[in-house]
């Protein structure tokens, strides 16, 4: 496995030496290699184990040269460790670090990212100096320097931290490190020099100011200084803020924001505040159609946007659905947010279908609201219509939650089984005084406690006790608004007289405490009887 994992770190720098080659090219990068050698050694395994795994895979001349690259690159890019890492922080006025371990999944996806961003600061002529820490290997550089976990990117300036906490691709982490370090707005003056940043940035602020001066310009600088992830532009020349932003008439002042997706303008008429600039970021900048991934799933959680719908399909089932969903959205932007997740990315997936006790069988929408936690499902056809309803009875609250439950039983045993769908008809809208027993599978203590119950529900049916019966129900599949439980087993007894307060039973009471008990809530007449039967003594 050792083996595979280095052949699959040489095969994976060999490429993006190939890359980088390209990106130099392209970024017009002095003839001295520096930056595609940045990369190189940001994303080297160390020397000794890269060459060991190439020979034992039979590829010891791609080892030599990707080993040879390395070396090179050793005199720019830092390795910290234990002696040498604090050391570091304290004589770099900024320094960007990449704090990771060798078996972390999440660290092997950010790592050619890191690099790309590494590559593409210093080819603006960033200052900053990049490092890398193995911290499963050094956890005393780790904990010296403040990587408390796996992967981290701090950014440390004249010696104050900085954790990175957004998108893990290269402009969110180039852009950061730009507003970080004083450069967070690129002033654009000629219609070129806008065309040639087109090709570049995804997303982006635009602002027209006529003489970068004034309240409100100040305003634009301190949204554009703020922590997050998108890059501010701005330009005094109306011309050349047509390039960014098409249709841009008279005025002297604008703003707006630009997206690589179908809806790709949006303009900007709120006050020129920092707190209205940047909720006018946030609410816009996701396309019309998230799709969810690890990389995005933070900012996904943490969106202003309250109320999501998600669509679960496989990709060959939503490309059917995308153009109907993206017209619905377009109906609800800033109000609600849509995602796609592909449930082929079962990791992805299920634990979202899980919620609803779903399979991914058929494209499926649900929704969230994350200011109450309560969560809804459609369960008509998806189509414009019906999604449309869906998502108008979400917004003004007349959509009723989602809560999971097993198919309604059919027979009815000496324990009545009790599911989501017929809580209130066996339970709190019965005429009896109802015993209910509620578990999860997983639950060491339930099994125990389950066959004692049944000793006890078999007395009271034999003493033919009619008001009262027991019932049992499986918590790990089935939701009721009025039973929020989080202990199994826990006991309840609903009276008759008063179903909204049942009585909470200890599962430590043996069995003749708990007839006891029974007869003094309930005033069931022989309960002294089933107190005396033998089997009725086990201890709970």
């Amino acid at each position: 496995m050792r083996a595979r994992r280095l052949l699959a770190a040489v095969g994976l720098l060999l490429l993006l030496l190939a890359v980088a080659a390209v990106a130099a090219a392209r970024l017009d990068l002095d003839d001295d290699g520096d930056d595609s050698e940045v990369l190189d050694e940001l994303l080297a395994v160390d020397e000794e184990e890269e060459t060991r795994g190439a020979l034992e895979g039979g590829e010891a001349a791609a080892a030599g040269g990707a080993a040879e690259a390395v070396r090179r690159a050793q005199s720019m890019v830092l390795v910290l460790d234990n002696d040498n890492a604090r050391r570091a922080v304290e004589e770099h006025a900024e320094l960007l670090l990449l704090g990771y371990a060798p078996w972390c999944e999440r660290s092997a996806q950010l790592m050619p990212r890191f690099a790309e961003a590494a590559a593409a600061l210093r080819a603006m002529g960033s200052a900053v100096a990049f490092a890398k820490l193995d911290g499963e290997r050094y956890p005393k550089a780790a904990s010296a320097v403040g990587v408390k976990g796996f992967p981290t990117v701090l950014l440390f300036v004249n010696g104050t931290e900085h954790q990175f906490t957004g998108l893990h691709t290269k402009d969110a982490i180039v852009t950061w490190v730009r507003k970080k370090t004083g450069a967070p707005v690129i002033r654009l003056q000629s219609r070129d020099s806008a065309a040639e940043f087109l090709k570049k940035e995804l997303t982006f602020v635009v602002g027209l100011f006529k003489d970068f001066e004034g309240a409100e310009y100040e305003e634009f600088l301190k949204a554009a200084t703020a922590g997050n992830e998108v890059q501010f532009v701005e330009t005094n020349d109306r011309n050349v803020a047509s390039i960014l932003f098409p249709g841009i008439a008279s005025e002297e002042q604008f703003l707006g924001l630009v997206k690589s997706e179908p809806e790709k303008f949006e303009k900007f008429y709120g006050a020129f505040e920092e707190k209205t600039i940047l909720q006018f970021v946030e609410l816009n900048k996701f396309p019309l159609i998230t799709v969810f991934t690890d990389l995005n799933s933070g900012k996904v959680y943490g969106s202003p946007i309250k109320l999501q719908v998600f669509t679960f399909a496989e990709a060959y089932d939503f490309e059917d659905l995308e153009s109907m969903i993206q017209e619905v959205a377009r109906g609800f932007k800033t109000k609600i947010m849509f995602i796609y997740v592909d449930t082929a990315e079962e990791n992805l997936a299920k634990p979202f279908l899980t919620l609803y006790g779903l399979e991914p069988e058929k494209p499926t929408v649900t929704a969230f609201d994350t200011s109450k936690g309560s969560k809804y499902l459609m369960e008509a056809d998806i189509n414009a219509k019906n999604l449309q309803d869906f998502c108008i009875r979400l917004l003004d609250g007349t959509l009723p939650p989602y809560f999971r439950s097993e198919p309604v039983p059919q027979e009815k045993g000496l324990i009545e089984k009790v599911v989501g769908r017929t809580l209130d008809s066996s339970v709190l809208e019965s005429p009896h005084n109802v015993f209910l027993e509620v578990y999860a599978p997983w639950c060491v203590d339930c099994e125990a406690i389950s066959k004692n119950i049944e000793k006890l529900a078999k007395h009271f049916n034999d003493l033919g006790t009619a008001n009262l019966k027991f019932a049992r129900l499986d918590a790990s599949v089935n939701e009721h608004p009025k039973l929020q439980i989080s202990n199994y087993p826990t006991l309840l007894l609903y009276t008759a007289e008063d179903k909204s307060n049942p009585i909470k039973l200890s599962k430590k009471l043996n069995l003749k405490d708990m007839a006891k008990l029974i007869k003094e809530k309930l005033q069931t007449p022989d309960a002294e009887k089933v107190a005396a039967a033998d089997n009725v003594k086990d201890e709970l």
